[in-house]
């Protein structure tokens, strides 16, 4: 059954989702990225502008085939443009419809109140599933760091 996680309290999404991507892959791990297009566009810019020793090999899931199959982190609004099924980072408002596809689902939560209600729903969506779901405060992270 697909792992689930809720990291809350991100401060800023994307800059979570740069730091989190990168170390998955430091991993081995092969990820999709999912989101709203521009969102998408945004975090792949970011990815680009990490320092050189940070360089997080990633692609947009419009970009050609052999690239995306290539691609050890694909950033996509349709996940069936994404051939990897290890791990799904979630920055999206709703849960996507293949999840349960993936080994591994990771819901990442802002500060924001919409975004909290939001995350509310799709926690109660993946629990009405029977997916246990693993919280992660990252504000509480903060403080015993």
């Amino acid at each position: 059954m697909t792992e689930v996680a809720f990291h809350f309290n991100a401060p800023d999404k994307l800059e979570y989702a740069c730091r989190f991507v990168r170390k998955a892959l430091r991993r081995d791990m092969r990820l999709a990225v999912v989101a709203a297009p521009a969102d998408l566009e945004r975090l792949d810019r970011m990815l680009w502008d990490m320092a050189p020793t940070d360089f997080v090999a990633h692609c947009l899931g419009s970009a050609t085939p052999e690239l995306v199959e290539a691609s050890p982190a694909v950033l996509t609004h349709d996940l069936r443009l994404c051939p990897h099924r290890q791990m799904l980072l979630n920055l999206g408002d709703v849960v996507p419809a293949s999840f349960a596809e993936f080994d591994r689902v990771v819901e990442v939560v802002g500060r924001d109140d919409g975004d909290r209600a939001a995350a509310r729903g799709r926690w109660r969506e993946y629990a009405a599933q029977g997916y246990a779901i693993v919280r992660h405060d990252l504000v509480a992270r903060e403080g015993s760091e």
